[in-house]
């Protein structure tokens, strides 16, 4: 008797064992209680089991089961249709052992992404504030709001997971989040009235390339690429390793789109930018496989960059050559849309301090173009061509039905070139809707350059508000 005993005694924790040793379903950050998941779509899920496991997902909105296997490494994913924005819901999902999401909303999802005023708190960066934050860190309060940031992570290898939470929106969430990106969604959930989901994936000074995979960057050799296992000598600017470490784990959630603010750190490039930028989003594009989704982006505003080259001049270190390539972009770039900063940008300081104006500038790109509002301006007045007339250029401009304005303040900025491509300041006239130039120095112009330096104030304005970007007519 007491030989059975010991022998079912044995077997039980023998079973116990085994069952122990049985792993549980695992699921990466963005799949979590408070998520926001894309509404009329299928949106991809994915997640980790035991090998060759069978894994359910059963959603509250229509409790239908939706069933895989996971691979021999363990690793699942599968598609669920989601409905109209609505919520909260819950997710079961189980491999023979039941996990809960909970608190789960179907709205709209962007991803937030860039270098540091992308970065750049609602609360601010030491000696460097938002304008107005305060007040609305206070008034943030709103569950139909979730944020979620991507830690910086620097990486050779391709990471499947990082480590952080959704959080409805409050002012503790708020004022550590992106200020372009919360101003962003503040302004999509307020006129859509559905719940708006924000991904945040930057890292401040970072270049480009670093957001590009492998794949692509072989194709431009003038930086290194790291291979698994190097060293990194910036853990921002080296080419691939934002992509490795914090982009990779995004890749596939459902979104409806991107907005980006970056450029600054590659001010020095601005024709290498030009290739460089469109290639980046076709690539995101085909990595999420759910077509040109929108991608809005914020020109760089200007700023002082001498600074960072105090002994050495090169004309085209002039940042305006980045954002005219970033202008370029825009006709390159199909289902995208600039939003012009020529009136926030400060001399003395890269993250220019009035953040609503730039987040609110690309609400109003996806309000008109991605969810069909009307009748409301969205696009800055921009350069279409000039004429020649006698000794007077004139400008004139394409979205400016309603036409151009200073608010009052002196019209600065234009230059005019004859055919020796010495630019001098231009004498200016305004029109409703287009600008005569001329100059006593310029008998014959042949070229018309606006706001092109390092640092400006843009005075030229749509009566929509919207400023004018800085162009050049020429490609000396």
């Amino acid at each position: 008797m007491k030989f059975l005993m010991k022998r079912n005694v044995l077997m039980i924790l023998l079973l116990a064992g085994v069952f122990q040793l049985r792993a549980e379903v695992k699921m990466p950050a963005l799949f979590a209680n408070n998520a926001i998941l894309q509404q009329k779509s299928e949106v991809a899920m994915w997640g980790w089991a035991d090998a060759k496991a069978t894994v359910e997902v059963t959603p509250s909105w229509n409790n239908k089961t939706y069933t895989t296997k996971a691979d021999k490494d363990g690793k699942w994913k599968l598609q669920l249709e989601t409905p109209e924005a609505g919520g909260p819901f819950e997710i079961k999902i189980s491999d023979g052992t039941e996990m809960v999401l909970q608190n789960i909303l179907i709205g709209e999802v962007w991803l937030c992404t860039g270098q540091s005023n992308m970065e750049m708190p609602m609360k601010g960066f030491p000696g460097q504030p938002v304008v107005g934050s305060n007040m609305d860190i206070l008034k943030s309060t709103n569950d139909q709001i979730r944020l979620i940031t991507v830690p910086r992570s620097s990486q050779t290898v391709a990471q499947d997971n990082f480590d952080a939470k959704w959080k409805e929106a409050d002012p503790a969430a708020v004022r550590n989040f992106s200020a372009t990106g919360y101003y962003f969604g503040r302004m999509l959930q307020e006129m859509l009235g559905v719940p708006v989901g924000l991904i945040e994936v930057s890292y401040g000074g970072s270049c480009i390339q670093a957001w590009m995979s492998p794949k692509t960057s072989v194709s431009f050799e003038d930086k290194q690429v790291p291979a698994p296992g190097d060293s990194i000598p910036v853990p921002n600017r080296t080419p691939t390793v934002l992509f490795n470490g914090m982009l990779y784990p995004v890749i596939g959630y459902g979104i409806a789109g991107c907005i980006w603010y970056q450029g600054e750190t590659n001010y020095i490039e601005p024709d290498r930018y030009e290739e460089l930028f469109p290639t980046m989003v076709a690539e995101w594009r085909s990595l999420w496989g759910i077509g040109d989704f929108p991608f809005y982006y914020c020109q760089i505003a200007p700023f002082d960059y001498s600074v960072f080259t105090p002994k050495e001049y090169h004309e085209k270190y002039n940042s305006a050559y980045l954002r005219d390539a970033q202008r370029k972009a825009e006709a390159k770039i199909p289902n995208s849309g600039m939003a012009v900063l020529m009136d926030v940008g400060e001399k003395t300081s890269i993250h220019p301090m009035h953040k609503q104006e730039g987040g609110e500038r690309l609400a109003l790109w996806a309000l008109a173009k991605t969810y069909g509002f009307r009748d409301f301006a969205y696009k800055s007045p921009s350069y279409n061509t000039f004429e020649i007339k006698g000794s007077q250029l004139i400008v004139s401009f394409n979205d400016a039905s309603n036409g151009l304005t200073t608010y009052g303040k002196e019209l600065t900025g234009f230059q005019i070139a004859g055919d020796d491509k010495v630019f001098y300041p231009a004498e200016v006239f305004l029109r409703s809707k287009s600008v005569v130039l001329s100059s006593p120095r310029v008998e014959k112009p042949v070229a018309v350059r606006y706001a092109f330096d390092d640092f400006t104030v843009g005075t030229l304005y749509g009566t929509n508000g919207l400023p004018v970007s800085s162009f050049r007519s020429d490609d000396w």
